[in-house]
């Protein structure tokens, strides 16, 4: 694996629990696929996913032991984009701080970027 570029930056606590996903769901070695979605209210929503398969236009990155593949394609709108994971007494879950994002929805699942207008879907 050649690393090509760093897109987002992934904090160590949100990639500890990645790892921990991965054990769980037998995936170790698997690569994190980070992406971004048509749907939701402002027409964008993040995806992420584990992948064996390495694209001929994924950027390839590493953090923390954790390898991270992303489409060329939606590398403009995640640049600069940091995920973290956090844990309170309600329970855990990952936070997306993308400076590219100009707008986000009233349910905080979905987000507009200047660079792709997306398919905005009706909130429920």
């Amino acid at each position: 694996m050649t690393i090509t570029k760093q897109v987002i930056d992934i904090t160590e606590s949100a990639s500890f629990r990645i790892k921990e996903m991965m054990e769980y769901n037998e995936e170790q070695g698997a690569f994190l696929r980070v992406s971004v979605n048509g749907g939701g209210c402002s027409g964008l929503s993040y995806g992420m996913n584990f992948d064996r398969e390495q694209r001929d236009t994924d950027l390839v990155d590493e953090q923390f032991g954790l390898s991270i593949v992303i489409d060329k394609e939606d590398a403009a709108i995640l640049e600069g984009t940091r995920i973290d994971y956090k844990q309170s007494l309600m329970g855990g879950g990952f936070t997306i701080d993308n400076p590219n994002a100009i707008a986000s929805c009233g349910c905080g699942t979905s987000f507009r970027a200047e660079k792709r207008e997306g398919t905005p879907e009706v909130c429920e």
